[in-house]
């Protein structure tokens, strides 16, 4: 790793981890400074700042530049000090997903997705995926005998999760796969009656996030897993799953509030994505 960048993070996971995969997938050392909070008034006027294309220290970063290559950064909060940034230390501006209210002509590169249904312009490498590095840490290991992972996120603005459409799935994948493992896990967002409706059930490994917030086992699911079943509310779990396995992955549907959104458009995606995805024929196109 001999090129270096500087990493700007809004502290949310989800974003974070999609700057660290591009650095990790790119094989690039980097940095890490985080901007602690953003208040409303403040964001509001980097997007009229940057229309007016003035560069300031908004957020009262303290950042110094270890020469560095790039500035890349993921989520709405980071992208006008990645801005500013770029232009202090002059070097290369790269946002990840598509920075929607600012003007995209000055980053040097925009990684978007395509269920973001990003406008084609020179500067804009549209990905079917979110990007992710998935590194298992070893809570299920791979057997002789055939697995099938089952991976429940829960309500967002989108979707709500019925217990009932749960209880569907997983009587399905048990007379599907009687004679496969089953692993199991909910997130922060599985509602608390589905999580009851699963301790019914018996799995050879079962993570209840509400009881064991620190163990996450999606990247050991990943790797071991024959079979996938995925809910459908998450763009970052079904994009870490379709990247990272060579999987049969199978979408649990669950009640909408909103027909043809960026999570139906990435389900469609994937099914229609033969075995596992590959970053580099996209990110290839970025030149550090």
């Amino acid at each position: 790793m001999n090129d270096k960048v500087l990493i700007l993070s809004d502290t949310k996971a989800g974003h974070l981890n999609q700057s660290l995969a591009f650095c990790k997938l790119k094989n690039l050392s980097y940095d890490i400074i985080s901007l602690e909070s953003v208040s409303k008034f403040k964001k509001v006027l980097s997007y009229v700042l940057d229309f007016l294309h003035i560069y300031i220290n908004l957020f009262g970063l303290k950042a110094e530049n270890k020469k560095y290559k790039a500035i890349i950064s993921t989520g709405s909060n980071t992208y006008y000090m990645n801005k500013y940034l770029a232009k202090m230390f002059k070097i290369k501006s790269i946002a990840i997903m598509l920075p929607k209210g600012f003007r995209y002509s000055d980053f040097d590169y925009i990684i978007a997705q395509e269920h973001d249904f990003p406008p084609k312009e020179a500067n804009i490498i549209t990905m079917p995926l979110n990007l992710s590095f998935s590194t298992p840490l070893g809570y299920v290991k791979k057997t002789q005998q055939k697995a099938v992972g089952i991976i429940i996120g829960g309500n967002n603005a989108i979707f709500s999760m019925d217990v009932d459409n749960i209880k569907l799935a997983l009587d399905e994948i048990n007379e599907k796969f009687p004679e496969h493992l089953k692993y199991i896990t909910t997130s922060r967002r599985t509602p608390k009656e589905v999580e009851e409706l699963i301790e019914k059930y018996h799995f050879d490994y079962e993570v209840i996030f509400s009881k064991n917030i620190s163990i996450n086992p999606i990247p050991d699911f990943i790797e071991v897993c024959d079979e996938l079943y995925i809910t459908i509310d998450s763009t970052s779990m079904l994009s870490e799953a379709k990247a990272n396995s060579n999987a049969n992955i199978h979408i649990i549907k669950l009640e909408s509030k909103k027909e043809h959104t960026k999570y139906h458009k990435l389900a469609s995606i994937i099914e229609n994505i033969k075995g596992q995805f590959d970053y580099m024929t996209y990110l290839n196109k970025v030149k550090i």
